[in-house]
């Protein structure tokens, strides 16, 4: 099977795993952007904890999850924003101000968009939780 949008992949797999109910799941292929949101969305309180298992190929990421997550995306395509217009996806993606994550990778790494109103930096939106 080939994958066209790994990131895309591993959102929807957590986003399944979470509506039936299960409190674990193994995304694979892993890769450091997939690791870099992963640790976004555990400083969120989204998920408990992520480890990577090498398997011999890409590797495996276990993702132990806490059973917050009501939605999960990616975002396509990748929209470059502005420090300045962060409220304005915040309106587009999330059901509510405060309430959720858009997760951005900026020059400074990924972080969410919060993060990145502090440093006052822009880059591109890669996903939203909530």
């Amino acid at each position: 099977m080939s994958l066209n949008d790994p990131l895309a992949d591993a959102l929807s797999h957590i986003k399944n795993t979470e509506r039936v109910g299960k409190m674990e799941c193994e995304i694979k292929p892993a890769s450091k952007l997939i690791g870099n949101m992963l640790g976004v969305m555990q400083e969120g309180g989204y998920i408990e904890e992520f480890e990577f298992v090498e398997d011999g190929k890409a590797g495996v990421f276990k993702v132990k999850l806490r059973g917050k997550i009501n939605n999960c995306n990616a975002i396509k395509p990748r929209f470059y924003v502005r420090a300045k217009e962060y409220e304005k996806w915040e309106k587009r993606f999330l059901p509510a101000r405060k309430f959720g994550l858009l997760i951005v990778t900026t020059s400074k790494g990924v972080m969410t968009h919060e993060k990145a109103i502090e440093a006052g930096v822009g880059g591109q939106l890669l996903a939203f939780v909530y």
